[in-house]
């Protein structure tokens, strides 16, 4: 589990440090292109847009990782240890439910017999739907060198931007799962371990003395 861990810790901190540099250099190209040159990539937009949405999807779990993601905790935090640490359970059990359904709910429907009401499908489904179908991104396109020489499409296909959203539940889902053997195990009481209000308090509370 620590080597996975590890490993997963190194793909998610190095993939997110990527998106974030290649955001910057996109954009700042752009800039330069569009005031400089009275040029520029017509498709920079949808591909920050995508890079910005794959930021997101990662940092979802990431954040459980650091624990920077917000809770409000002030009551529940009124119970005793043991109370609030059974709280804390339950909610990385209900996150870890959240991303288990929105990467296939087809397990959920076949457990309360919903087949076929709504209830089936998940982010898994919707990019192998896009898989096979035919359809490119409205601006992002191929250069024409990567079009001869691999014989694709001038488009590039839509579930290329949309692979991200099983890959980043699939991670949210680890992560909700390493916080409930975390709780269990007693190295942390929930997964919100930042408490940024208490922090900015303790920080400045002198400011008006001074």
């Amino acid at each position: 589990m620590s080597r996975l861990n590890k490993i997963i810790d190194a793909f998610e901190e190095g993939f997110i440090a990527t998106i974030l540099a290649v955001m910057t250099l996109v954009t700042f190209w752009q800039v330069v292109m569009r005031y400089g040159f009275n040029s520029g990539w017509g498709g920079a937009l949808q591909f920050t847009r995508v890079l910005f949405a794959w930021l997101i999807l990662f940092g979802m779990s990431y954040g459980l990782k650091i624990g920077s993601h917000l809770g409000v905790d002030a009551f529940i935090r009124l119970f005793p240890k043991p109370v609030f640490r059974t709280f804390g359970l339950i909610g990385a059990l209900v996150t870890l439910l959240y991303a288990a359904l929105l990467f296939d709910a087809d397990w959920f429907g076949w457990l309360l017999g919903l087949d076929n009401r709504g209830s089936s499908g998940g982010a898994f489904d919707y990019v192998a739907k896009y898989y096979k179908l035919p359809i490119g991104m409205e601006d992002l396109k191929f250069p024409e060198w990567y079009q001869e020489m691999f014989g694709v499409k001038e488009r590039v296909p839509r579930w290329w931007g949309y692979v991200i959203l099983p890959i980043g539940l699939a991670l949210l889902a680890f992560r909700s799962l390493e916080m409930c053997w975390f709780i269990l195990t007693g190295q942390r009481d929930t997964m919100i371990a930042a408490h940024e209000a208490e922090e900015l308090v303790e920080e400045n509370k002198d400011v008006l003395k001074d």
